[in-house]
């Protein structure tokens, strides 16, 4: 009797010390796919995944809560609207992919603003190997067979900075359930160029937590044990963006050897709306996303806005 109590008592204190423990890093991948909105929708934007890893940083500004150090690598796959063997000759956006690694640091900010900072380096073209990912995943999923990816953009080497900032509106009207913040983006290298600024609020169906504990911008690492953490809520973000430079649409800026290349439409309004979610060490988000028409296009007159499924899983651990 005595063995089984001790027995007991030890499941109840390693359980206890696991829980009151800090999950200081979070690893998990995003896909994005427009057939996660449409089975018939298949263009432009086709397919995103990225694979992540973040840890939480020693601080030191009293000002700031959390800093963060993520990790991510990723592939971006593009092609026009019209795919089947008909069409190889109609395209109105070109095929291509792009593929990188990044490295970014984040800082949260006890009044609940937020930076994000990134670099990444990559290839955009065949070294990024689209056409091998969307062929075999078509093959493998048993979808249509994808034609024109002969008239791909050449290569181009990536070097790419991005910055985000985010501020809480009304900090001094606060409700537990609704918050709304502003925010700006900005990207400079040699595929994208571009800002965008816009608007972003949630909305709980639990009570929200503190921007800089919340997933809502990949905050949920922690130093202080965390008890039965659960949140739930819906948010949504109009924006507009300002491009001023796309080599996934123009082709490389130091090359102009591309077969198919477009003028951009540089002034598009976007948006995002989805859902988000955590249970202790797991998070999982749904989003839906639209984009303005990004090129212009003389001939077809077929580009226009599109949209697309976002999924993301995280795990978090010690």
């Amino acid at each position: 009797m005595g063995s089984k109590k001790i027995v007991f008592a030890f499941l109840i204190l390693t359980t206890a010390l696991s829980f009151g423990q800090g999950k200081t890093k979070e690893f998990g991948f995003i896909t994005d796919n427009d057939l996660y909105t449409s089975s018939k929708n298949d263009m432009y934007y086709t397919n995103g995944l990225e694979l992540f890893f973040r840890y939480l940083s020693k601080k030191e500004n009293e000002k700031i809560n959390k800093k963060i150090t993520e990790f991510r690598v990723g592939q971006y796959i593009y092609n026009p609207r019209y795919i089947n063997e008909t069409a190889v000759d109609i395209n109105d956006r070109p095929f291509t992919g792009y593929l990188f690694a990044e490295a970014g640091r984040s800082f949260f900010y006890n009044s609940e603003s937020v930076l994000k900072t990134d670099f990444q380096l990559g290839f955009m073209g065949p070294n990024a190997f689209g056409r091998e990912t969307q062929e075999s995943f078509h093959h493998l999923i048993g979808y249509k067979k994808v034609y024109g990816w002969e008239n791909q953009l050449t290569n181009a080497f990536a070097v790419q900075a991005h910055v985000l900032y985010s501020k809480k509106l009304f900090p001094g009207k606060h409700n537990d359930f609704v918050d709304l913040h502003f925010q700006s983006e900005a990207n400079l290298g040699t595929i994208f160029d571009g800002v965008s600024t816009g608007f972003l609020a949630r909305i709980g169906f639990k009570k929200l937590l503190p921007v800089y504990d919340s997933n809502l911008h990949d905050a949920s690492v922690s130093a202080q044990p965390q008890f039965d953490v659960r949140e739930f809520y819906f948010y949504a973000m109009p924006s507009v963006n300002y491009q001023f430079y796309d080599a996934t649409i123009e082709g490389s800026m130091f090359s102009d050897t591309s077969p198919v290349t477009f003028e951009l439409e540089p002034l598009r309004f976007n948006a995002e709306f989805g859902l988000k979610y955590r249970h202790n060490n797991f998070n999982i988000s749904y989003s839906f996303l639209y984009r303005g028409r990004e090129l212009k296009d003389p001939e077809t007159n077929t580009n226009s806005g599109y949209f697309f499924g976002s999924i993301r899983l995280g795990f978090l651990i010690r």
